[in-house]
């Protein structure tokens, strides 16, 4: 699962997993909204393009098993005695959607939705299994390690299915793009550990 895989050209400050393990309650509500927008996501883009059957067909799963993702991390929130909290700002998120091109084909505005929330999964992905590593709960490192599994196949589907709807070359140029401009983000934005990005 290193950087090769994920094709991440940044990793994630080391700092961020320490601080993330003495902030465990809000890591967990911050990663329980995470699971609730990519269900959200998902869902949206199948509204969106009701007329893309292979889009309908791979998306409808991933939507459940976010949604059951959601459902585990308030298990694991319940059981340390924590409630879901407020849902809070996701920089990241709201800088990413700066790089999104807006306009083009109706292909071209969903490979650029699939791109982003490709992107999402593979951080989201890296920085699980840096918390299945190094945190001590075993309980959360097991649980991190099954997540970070499951993200890193829907990472690869999105890309596979973006690939689809345009040229592999496009799709490929684009990614490559859009991952410069992910690294330039993360390398700017403070580095929290309450929340997942």
């Amino acid at each position: 699962m290193e950087k090769h895989v994920l094709g991440l050209e940044l990793p994630t400050d080391p700092r961020w997993v320490n601080i993330a393990e003495k902030k465990i309650e809000d890591i967990l509500v911050d990663h329980a909204y995470c699971e609730q927008k990519a269900a959200t996501s998902c869902i949206s883009m199948i509204v969106k393009f009701p007329e893309k059957q292979k889009l309908v067909d791979l998306m409808t799963p991933v939507v459940a098993e976010e949604w059951s993702h959601f459902e585990r991390v308030l298990e694991q929130l319940k059981k340390r005695g924590y409630a879901l909290g407020k849902q809070r700002k996701d920089e990241y998120v709201v800088r990413l959607t700066h790089i999104e091109k807006k306009g083009g084909s109706r292909d071209e505005q969903l490979v650029e939705k699939l791109l982003i929330n490709a992107l999402i999964e593979a951080r989201s992905c890296e920085r699980f299994r840096l918390l299945w590593k190094n945190i001590e709960d075993e309980e959360l490192q097991t649980f991190y390690y099954e997540l970070m599994v499951s993200e890193a196949s829907h990472y690869k589907n999105f890309l596979q299915l973006a690939k689809e709807y345009m040229p592999e070359t496009y799709v490929m140029e684009r990614w490559k793009e859009i991952l410069t401009a992910e690294a330039e983000i993360v390398k700017t934005l403070e580095v929290r550990g309450d929340r997942m990005h």
